[in-house]
């Protein structure tokens, strides 16, 4: 069955998804289909800040698991299955890199090339106009009454002599910050809410969920439309432009499943190779982390926030470019995976945002419904694994200091028993997980150019995290709104509004 032609199909309605779905059809003249695969509910879950937990695991989450990693098993790595992706079902962060991991990117992609779409995405207040932005569709709000554990940690972090920001998207980019959210009135606002669904009622913009993309048709080297499953039943729908924002796992999925991609991979699994682009689904990169969990000292009250609502960036080494660790709380009681967490309590967390390790995505098989394998390769660089056991020290420093002595009980996990470099570097090797921002599976200058089209292939872009060359050392969905802004200007459609 085929349905209507369109100018522009967009694959994928998470965060670039929506931005490009909204600015696209912003002009009348462009006929606009946005496909989804899962579904359009907006729940209590995805709306309420502390309730984002509830969503891992249901109907709105892929709920990927990677293969194992360091000594720790299969790791957990959800991304968004709905309308928003994962900017509907994530923490709510909105922080940017600092400007020094953007100045790495290609030219064209740099802080000042991306600066005017990270103004234009957001909304602040009382923060540098020249730096944030006032007027967007996504409302940020800093926490103002922070839990008392949150509290706990920025003051013993700042008594260790790591500085305080007033924002970490600002001009001073390192030291301990409120959280930054993607709110208002006391709700999320993911990218479907701030750019999608204000414009539903365009009539040049279709939007299908519960769909499934299966495969790019191409003919002569040119993308022509795509194939799709929707209400059980196979489609096609004809575009003179095609862009992907199924993000970092979906995207290279995608791509792979329509032969663009490693040749000889795609051969071995009965595919004929349309474009021979082997670092498709290569330098997967994200962000792991390590928990330090303890038990309180009574039951503590709930978040108002997102379970964490206070970020330290620091550097791992004074050497290091850039800060290259973020140190937050979890305020609930959790454990690492295989560990009991305890009946009230709160955990501590280092994560390596500037990691040296280089994962990928790759076909399982040629089922469009099958799952990638997902190898993000955590600590296979050792200098991450040095990286992980400074934030570990931090954190358990900032965790036994005297600003806890009102909530903390005890360490649970590891304990006290686990004091030695080497018991050290076996309890993250065990333990280590996934701050859930897997990006560059797409890459600029190896996958995409710098109009983020495909190389090789006409009439196809992809505009999402997998495009990203090298991972910003913040949670990456801030990044991603920008990114789509940027296409958005580069298909045509500069200054274009939501309205």
């Amino acid at each position: 069955m085929s349905d209507s032609d369109a100018d522009f199909i967009v694959v994928g309605a998470g965060t670039a998804g929506c931005v490009l779905a909204a600015r696209l059809s912003a002009n009348p003249a462009s006929r606009v289909l946005l496909l989804e695969a899962g579904g359009a509910e907006r729940t209590p879950a995805m709306t309420v800040p502390n309730a984002w937990p509830e969503t891992l695991g249901s109907a709105a989450d892929w709920a990927n698991v990677t293969t194992p990693q360091a000594d720790a098993g299969p790791v957990l790595l959800p991304r968004g299955r709905t309308l928003g992706g994962s900017s509907a079902i994530n923490a709510l962060a909105h922080v940017r890199g600092h400007r020094a991991c953007y100045d790495s990117w290609p030219q064209g992609w740099r802080f000042g090339d991306l600066l005017p779409y990270f103004l234009r995405s957001e909304r602040t207040a009382g923060q540098d106009p020249a730096l944030r932005g006032t007027h967007g569709p996504v409302p940020v709000a800093a926490v103002s009454e922070p839990h008392p554990a949150a509290r706990a940690f920025a003051e013993a972090l700042t008594a260790m002599g790591y500085p305080r920001t007033d924002d970490l998207s600002g001009r001073r980019q390192e030291g301990v910050a409120w959280a930054d959210l993607a709110m208002a009135d006391g709700q999320r606002v993911s990218a479907a809410d701030a750019y999608l669904r204000p414009v539903l009622g365009r009539p040049n913009l279709t939007v299908f969920t519960d769909c499934l993309v299966t495969g790019l048709r191409l003919r002569q080297g040119r993308c022509v439309g795509v194939g799709y499953v929707r209400g059980g039943v196979p489609r096609t729908a004809r575009a003179a432009e095609v862009v992907v924002c199924a993000g970092a796992i979906g995207s290279p999925q995608l791509l792979m499943l329509s032969g663009i991609g490693p040749a000889d991979e795609l051969r071995s699994l009965g595919i004929e190779p349309a474009a021979d682009l082997p670092a498709v689904g290569a330098s997967l990169q994200d962000h792991p982390v390590i928990v330090v969990s303890y038990a309180a000292r009574m039951p503590l009250p709930a978040s108002r926030y997102n379970n964490g609502e206070v970020y330290a960036a620091v550097r791992s080494a004074p050497d290091a470019s850039y800060p290259d660790l973020h140190l937050f709380p979890i305020l609930l009681p959790v454990a690492p995976a295989g560990h009991e967490p305890p009946a009230a309590g709160y955990a501590l967390v280092a994560a390596i945002v500037a990691p040296d390790s280089r994962g990928s995505v790759r076909l399982a098989s040629a089922a469009p419904d099958a799952a990638p394998v997902i190898d993000p390769g955590f600590l296979t660089d050792p200098r991450d694994t040095a990286r992980l056991e400074a934030g570990l020290r931090i954190v358990r420093q900032a965790g036994a200091s005297p600003a806890f002595d009102a909530v903390r009980e005890r360490e649970i996990w590891p304990g006290p028993g686990i004091a030695t470099a080497a018991a050290l570097r076996g309890y993250l090797r065990r333990g280590v997980g996934s701050y859930y921002h897997p990006v560059g599976t797409c890459a600029i200058g190896a996958v995409v150019d710098a109009s983020l089209r495909v190389h090789g292939v006409t009439g196809l872009r992809v505009a999402d995290a997998s495009v990203i060359p090298v991972i910003p050392n913040a949670h990456p969905n801030a990044t991603v709104y920008a990114i789509a802004e940027k296409a958005a200007d580069m298909i045509g459609v500069p200054g274009a509004s939501t309205g």
